[in-house]
């Protein structure tokens, strides 16, 4: 049985495979927007994907959780470089916290199932389009 490619991806990025958004983020101290793209894509398609009957897996769980504190921590320091807008860090930690949110208590935070929209509309554009 071989495994679905965002199982895999998801598996590369916790657990900071080269070129990973974590390894980038904690050995080269930068945000490389790409990886943090794809990361947060799998942690939504395993999130999307998985039987909601079937228990979680503890590196899942463990990435998740583990990914909703320290991204904000690490590039919250002084001698983290930050190329972006303060905003597109505070949606990104937000996006993180809501995906853990979404795969702990297995629903989304948003009224249509999403992540794409909150409550506030003009936030839903900007996380859309400042995050991916």
């Amino acid at each position: 049985m071989t495994t679905p490619d965002h199982i895999l991806v998801l598996k590369e990025e916790l657990q900071g495979e080269d070129g990973s958004f974590l390894i980038e983020l904690r050995c080269n101290l930068k945000w490389n927007k790409k990886a943090f793209i794809r990361l947060i894509r799998a942690m939504q398609d395993y999130i999307e994907r998985r039987p909601k009957s079937e228990s979680l897996e503890r590196w899942v769980a463990e990435g998740f959780w583990f990914l909703d504190h320290f991204v904000k921590e690490w590039s919250s320091h002084a001698s983290f470089s930050r190329p972006y807008e303060r905003q597109y860090y505070e949606d990104a930690y937000e996006r993180l916290h809501d995906l853990a949110y979404w795969l702990f208590v297995g629903e989304s935070p948003y009224e249509d199932g999403s992540l794409h929209h909150s409550m506030s509309n003009s936030y839903s554009q900007r996380i859309r389009w400042r995050i991916v």
